[in-house]
């Protein structure tokens, strides 16, 4: 195996360039060294212009995610030696606006989050002298999956339809939605279904399945938003058949 391996990074500064360009920078390859070690040793030792985000090297903070090879990867989690004998491409995530070389701005994610209400609602709540919400290991596992979310944005940099729709509330924000719902704790439902079957909301997602493909948490987004479909299907038909109870 090479000692080094070529790792072709986008570069823009706002400030200083009018159009994104290509960097090149030949790192050392080892076995124990991910995209993100590469990008540290250019930042450390190379080239201290280089923007990037990173936190907790560990996959959990999910703020190093960026595009590898043209596909959303947490970069903590991608080894140099799946793409030896390179070159490498590493490019900030698509769907964002670029910030800085591979920092993009992720507000509009932000912004939308709070729509779904991601959060336990109650219509009453408990006073603390009435004790906790219990629950099973059943009832934890009905939503666990959905709650290894990250907010890492690969999902949305994978997503055609957020792409093409920016209005689209996109598929981390539904997942984190269906979490709630299935919380045996939370009362909510209606409220976040109300936001979701709106033309912006599950409807936009023509089920291309690249969000849960890219997922590195296997959340399964694809799957929530199906689900979501299912449930506003559902309403529907109440609503035609009983429209007393919905009036």
């Amino acid at each position: 195996m090479a000692d080094e391996i070529r790792v072709e990074v986008a570069r823009y500064r706002p400030d200083k360039d009018r159009e994104p360009g290509w960097q090149e920078y030949d790192v050392p390859l080892r076995t124990d060294w991910t995209v993100l070690d590469a990008l540290n040793h250019v930042k450390n030792e190379v080239d201290s212009t280089l923007a990037f985000r990173w936190s907790c090297r560990m996959g959990i903070c999910g703020s190093c995610g960026m595009n590898v090879q043209g596909e959303p990867r947490l970069s903590c989690a991608t080894f140099l030696t799946d793409y030896a004998p390179g070159p490498v491409r590493v490019e900030p995530l698509a769907n964002f606006p670029v910030v800085r070389d591979l920092v993009v701005d992720i507000d509009d994610f932000l912004e939308k989050l709070p729509r779904v209400k991601p959060w336990i609602i109650r219509d009453e709540e408990k006073s603390v002298d009435d004790g906790e919400y219990l629950q099973s290991p059943e009832e934890l596992e009905a939503y666990q999956q959905f709650s290894m979310c990250i907010n890492c944005m690969l999902c949305y940099a994978a997503c055609p339809v957020y792409g093409l729709d920016p209005d689209f509330v996109g598929p981390a924000a539904i997942a984190l939605a269906e979490r709630y719902d299935l919380d045996s704790r939370d009362q909510g439902a209606r409220q976040r279904l109300d936001v979701l079957i709106e033309a912006e909301g599950v409807y936009g997602c023509t089920f291309v399945g690249e969000c849960t493909r890219v997922c590195p948490k296997h959340v399964d987004p694809a799957g929530a938003i199906q689900r979501y479909k299912l449930k506003a299907a559902q309403e529907s038909v109440k609503a035609f058949l009983l429209p007393r109870a919905f009036r």
